[in-house]
């Protein structure tokens, strides 16, 4: 009895502090600020986070919590053999689609988004196949040449499908709906699950201490300001130049990266 106890108190210390609902709600308010003021050069009003979630939005709490356990962070109560790679990628696709069922004016190709989102799940999915590990810090920890191409390769074209799957892109054309920007509450449950499984899958494990938190922590960041870098020029080309850019990029070079996953395994193997 002692031990459940003790787990159910690890595991509700992990949805609700960190690398839970604290860390997603603190790191997003920074993050979705920072996005806000680069490209509209105000300050945004944290006060609407505060109000009362609406049914959709609370879904997407409780999916960035459950993705947000599985990070490879520093000090995470929930051990490495029980993260799981599934349930992160199941739940972050849960806010994805759980987005659009708030917003849908802003994707006015929801084909687009889902061949985004596949090319997504093939940059966190193929090496996990490769290694035959569902734990999200394997890859990470793997130093192995031959598997360097697939880390690369899978690395960038997870960052690439960012600035769409956090509705960096598509941008509002002026004069629509929606059209300057703003802070977006539910985005900001969106940015640590996103980032952090980034940290978590392409890069070794953070020790537990506070240099270890400090290097997790500063992967996290960086991982947001390149796709924020990323918005910030899809938004300078326009939206109907963005959504061109991503039908010829990303679909192509997501072949490429499963064609890597491919040869990989048969060359390891």
């Amino acid at each position: 009895m002692t031990q459940i106890l003790t787990q159910l108190a690890t595991h509700t210390a992990a949805l609700l502090l960190y690398p839970g609902l604290l860390a997603i709600v603190l790191f997003g308010s920074a993050a979705e600020s920072v996005w806000v003021y680069v490209t509209d050069r105000r300050w945004a009003s944290l006060r609407q986070l505060w109000r009362r979630p609406s049914a959709v939005q609370s879904t997407v709490v409780i999916a960035s919590m459950l993705a947000s356990v599985q990070l490879a962070a520093p000090f995470n109560p929930v051990t490495s053999e029980e993260r799981n790679l599934i349930i992160a990628a199941i739940c972050i696709g849960l806010i994805v689609w759980t987005e659009l069922a708030l917003g849908i004016e802003r994707f006015r190709e929801r084909g687009l988004l889902l061949v985004v989102q596949c090319s997504w799940l093939v940059a966190v999915l193929g090496p996990a196949i490769e290694l035959q590990s569902l734990r999200p810090s394997v890859l990470g920890a793997v130093l192995v040449p031959s598997l360097l191409p697939l880390k690369v390769a899978t690395g960038i074209l997870y960052l690439l499908c960012l600035p769409a799957l956090l509705k960096l892109w598509p941008i509002p054309a002026v004069g629509e709906r929606r059209g300057q920007r703003r802070l977006d509450a539910t985005r900001v449950l969106a940015w640590w699950p996103f980032c952090g499984l980034f940290a978590s899958l392409w890069f070794p494990p953070s020790a537990d201490d506070l240099l270890g938190v400090a290097r997790f922590l500063g992967l996290v960041v960086a991982a947001a300001a390149l796709c924020g870098l990323a918005g910030v020029l899809l938004g300078r080309r326009g939206a109907e130049p963005a959504r061109d850019l991503y039908r010829k990029v990303i679909a192509p070079f997501g072949g490429v990266v499963l064609a890597i996953v491919i040869v990989t395994s048969l060359l390891v193997r």
